[in-house]
């Protein structure tokens, strides 16, 4: 590498940004919608798309009000190149997001029954989806194993099982990136904090792991064990029990969605304890404030 190319990679990326105002007023046109869906319908995200090609995807028959619509578009949502238009990734992502449904559907399912039992009274277990959250709880005691957002699209051609599978790897995903400081929202960064918090969740957790993002303000919280999922040394001990964590539904897991297996070792500086149970063994993992594994012992 040349020092010049040393000089460019070590220099802070330069950005624009638009207030968010900016932003939803740009979005709040149905012209500029359409020109954005009828882009990725033409395969925007993985080529250029001639002027003459767009055009003819949206319904509009003047092409100077099409035309000024689109120019709103470039450069924030949208860009230019020789070859015709392009996503960027801003707008790739709101078209996206309305697949989704994130921002135009509403969907709701009653209760229904979902493997597990409850790690509090070992009742059986429900799910349910309402107000863009998937929930799961206790039939019997209500205490509540996991509520997380999941967007409405994604309950579109599933049945209950593969729905609850979906979920699975979608809020494993999410606190997997989390635990590994990077916002699942917006990519921005997080700051990973373990705290002794008995009255601070809808949880009944006395020991919370907390994610905030500096970006986009997100914040998750969560028992210790939901975050270390794809700790390899999690995976491995069970893997040698013939329990695949991949896709094991995390809520069947006590340790994923309460503290009673997390142990406060040490206030100051903090270290916490969490004790996973597999087949008769036990791999107790120690970890500090910021959720970095100190230490790891099999017994």
């Amino acid at each position: 590498m040349s020092q010049q190319a040393e000089a460019d990679s070590s220099a802070p990326a330069e950005s624009t940004s638009l207030a968010p105002s900016e932003a939803f007023a740009l979005l709040g046109n149905e012209t500029r919608i359409e020109i954005l869906q009828a882009l990725l319908d033409a395969g925007g995200d993985e080529e250029p798309i001639p002027f003459s090609d767009l055009y003819d995807r949206v319904g509009v028959d003047d092409s100077a009000h099409f035309n000024y619509h689109l120019k709103q578009l470039t450069d924030h949502f949208v860009k230019r190149t020789d070859e015709g238009y392009q996503f960027r990734y801003p707008g790739w992502k709101v078209v996206r997001s309305v697949f989704a449904g994130t921002f135009n559907e509403v969907a709701h399912l009653d209760p229904f029954e979902t493997c597990g039992t409850c790690y509090d009274c070992d009742g059986p277990l429900e799910a349910w989806y309402a107000d863009e959250f998937l929930t799961i709880a206790c039939a019997d005691c209500s205490a509540v194993h996991v509520s997380y957002s999941f967007p409405p699209g994604g309950l579109d051609d599933r049945s209950p099982e593969e729905l609850l599978q979906a979920f699975h790897h979608h809020v494993r995903h999410h606190y997997c990136l989390a635990a590994d400081g990077v916002c699942p929202e917006c990519m921005g960064k997080m700051e990973t904090t373990i705290t002794r918090c008995p009255e601070c969740t809808l949880q009944d957790l006395d020991v919370e792991v907390s994610h905030v993002c500096s970006r986009c303000n997100n914040r998750l919280h969560s028992a210790v064990g939901l975050n270390l999922l794809d700790n390899a040394a999690v995976m491995t001990f069970h893997a040698e029990r013939g329990v695949d964590l991949s896709t094991e539904p995390f809520w069947t897991f006590d340790w994923c969605v309460s503290d009673a297996r997390t142990t406060v070792i040490s206030e100051e500086p903090t270290e916490v304890r969490l004790d996973v149970p597999c087949a008769g063994d036990v791999l107790s993992v120690t970890l500090d404030e910021s959720l970095t594994v100190l230490d790891v012992e099999r017994s």
